[in-house]
């Protein structure tokens, strides 16, 4: 008879197997304009958070700036400290919401890239500043 630990082990590996099969396949269909927003098409509140972090703050939430670690892996590998985080205003949520702009360079008024998300880092599109 197979012990349950067994089992376990054996179901957390299917379910691990069926979770990277999807996700791939999600990438490997996601259309190239998904991939990336001009910041003329963030939200209003997006485009605000975007001309703060060029323009060094001032912040309207005390973790805006600090560091994001990428524990997702959903963005360019980096050094730590790479990447820093910033609230962007949900109209209606009484805490920061889910949507964020995540920055990664060696200037922190100038990065070298910009991501949004709109569901709390579960996806990202790289930010395209046309100016």
């Amino acid at each position: 008879m197979v012990s349950l630990r067994r089992r376990v082990g054996v179901l957390w590996l299917v379910a691990g197997l069926v979770c990277t099969t999807l996700v791939q396949a999600r990438q490997d269909t996601a259309p190239a304009s998904a991939t990336t927003v001009a910041v003329r098409e963030l939200p209003k509140e997006g485009q605000e958070t975007y001309r703060l972090i060029h323009a060094g703050g001032p912040f309207p939430y005390e973790k805006d700036g600090s560091v994001f670690f990428n524990r997702e892996r959903l963005l360019p590998a980096a050094p730590r400290g790479h990447y820093r985080e910033y609230t962007v205003k949900t109209p209606g949520s009484r805490d920061r919401g889910a949507r964020r702009i995540v920055c990664g360079g060696q200037e922190v008024r100038r990065p070298e890239a910009c991501f949004y998300t709109a569901d709390h880092y579960a996806s990202f599109r790289l930010i395209v500043d046309s100016r």
